[in-house]
């Protein structure tokens, strides 16, 4: 679920939403290479690179943080998660980044630190450091656990329009309407109190045509639930039966179009080492 509470002063939106970490995941390496400069390399020509890339940012973010100096850092993404999708995926590589350092330079930094560093960079890089399930508050960054979601396979489509997050934001600000009432207690855990409480504030600000295509997809294969993920475009759905979401999946992939199955995950940021 994602309401849209209110609005700061400094442009940042109030949230109210459950967030759940999936499988689908980027791969960020960092490599120490004596440049005296940090570089970014990308799979995805769409990525901006440099100092336009969050990745980029986090790295900076971090040597200032700790004092340590830069000798050079190389840090190459092999993009998986689509952009412009509403999936987190810019956060999720700034989460890594942060992570990956803090494992590569011996800081011992908590989480807690990690977090705060994190949320200079965006509302969704503290999620992603932890990751799981979690009730987010505030611009995003203030988290409670919440029951990990049962056994399911999650759907993941996505139409060939990407949404910028800020228009994305435009829109609802046009409205002027925020959501006062707080669901998110109803949620347990199960696909039952997920179908009672989800929702998506973006999805009739955005008018995005792909999204209720691949919404009536999912639920013609026999999704239990589907909605836009944050700001979009990517949409969810979630699968009791592998073979449904596969199903779903197939066809969307016909019609040359971004779709996978993945599992809910418990955790965020992971190290991969060598």
């Amino acid at each position: 679920m994602l309401d849209i509470t209110g609005r700061h002063g400094d442009g940042y939106h109030t949230l109210l939403t459950i967030m759940q970490s999936i499988s689908l995941a980027d791969t960020v390496t960092l490599t120490p290479d004596g440049s005296g400069k940090i570089t970014v390399d990308c799979n995805d020509s769409a990525i901006p690179l440099g100092m336009n890339n969050i990745a980029y940012k986090a790295a900076e973010h971090f040597y200032r943080h700790t004092g340590i100096e830069s000798t050079g850092l190389n840090i190459k993404i092999d993009k998986q998660i689509p952009s412009q999708a509403g999936l987190g995926g810019g956060s999720a590589d700034a989460a890594a980044v942060l992570a990956g350092m803090n494992e590569l330079y011996g800081t011992k930094l908590t989480a807690d630190t990690l977090c705060s560093i994190g949320v200079q960079l965006g509302a969704d890089v503290p999620f992603c450091i932890v990751g799981g399930t979690k009730i987010c508050r505030g611009i995003g960054e203030l988290m409670t656990d919440a029951p990990p979601l049962e056994k399911c396979c999650i759907a993941i489509g996505k139409g060939a329009a990407g949404i910028s997050t800020k228009e994305a934001y435009a829109e609802i600000d046009l409205t002027g309407s925020f959501c006062t009432v707080d669901n998110s207690g109803r949620y347990d855990g199960s696909i039952s109190s997920v179908k009672a409480v989800g929702k998506n504030a973006f999805e009739d600000a955005v008018r995005c045509p792909d999204v209720k295509t691949i919404k009536e997809s999912f639920y013609s294969c026999g999704a239990e639930y589907s909605a836009m993920s944050g700001s979009g475009s990517a949409v969810f759905g979630i699968f009791t039966e592998l073979s449904h979401a596969e199903k779903a999946c197939a066809d969307i992939k016909q019609q040359g179009l971004f779709a996978g199955v993945y599992l809910p995950v418990s955790h965020g940021a992971s190290l991969l080492r060598k």
